[in-house]
């Protein structure tokens, strides 16, 4: 009897740690795969409603968003009769530098060496350098490449950023094409 009740006690814990989500999975992971699949269709499978229109830029509601963000959305910038698609999320917002850090490092730790999947393609790689943000620059940034760079993803842009606008600071995570700069977009965004 006694074995009954410790292998039953053992699967009911085993059942409630596999109930929570945070313990086992990587739901910034996930979401950032969904994004960059979607980038070779600008976009298009996860874009939502329009939430604003301005003579060279729109901004839409996006169907995927990085859990517990305050912000996401896809804008898209019209350039030398070109469109140019960038998806950007921010995940954190506070006045603190050091609770800022310590989640621009958690996102980090989240997306680095993760594996992108694509349909008729060997996988992808996400790897970049990770640095210390520090207090005295108001803009933090780590950019990460796909590895290998082929095809329509040569282009394909992610960048993490510790950014300090209004006293505030706040870690955003972007995938946009090359040919628009990050200035661009967060000057857009805000």
């Amino acid at each position: 009897m006694r074995g009954i009740f410790l292998t039953l006690t053992f699967l009911l814990n085993a059942a409630w740690l596999f109930s929570q989500d945070d313990v086992f999975s990587n739901k910034t992971n996930v979401a950032l795969e969904k994004v960059i699949r979607d980038f070779p269709n600008r976009f298009h499978n996860i874009k939502g409603d329009m939430i604003a229109q301005h003579p060279q830029m729109a901004e839409y509601k996006t169907t995927i968003t990085v859990p517990g963000a305050s912000y996401c959305s896809i804008w898209k910038y019209n350039v030398a009769n070109n469109e140019i698609y960038n998806w950007n999320c921010t995940t954190f917002n506070s006045p603190n530098f050091m609770q800022a850090r310590a989640r621009f490092k958690e996102v980090y730790d989240q997306i680095e060496n993760t594996i992108i999947k694509l349909e008729g393609q060997k996988p992808f790689i996400l790897n970049a350098q990770y640095h210390t943000p520090t207090e005295l620059h108001n803009m933090n940034l780590i950019s990460f490449e796909l590895l290998p760079q082929v095809d329509e993803m040569k282009n394909i842009k992610i960048d993490l950023s510790l950014e300090k606008e209004s006293g505030i600071w706040k870690v955003k995570l972007n995938v946009y094409e090359g040919k628009l700069p990050l200035s661009g977009v967060t000057a857009a965004v805000q």
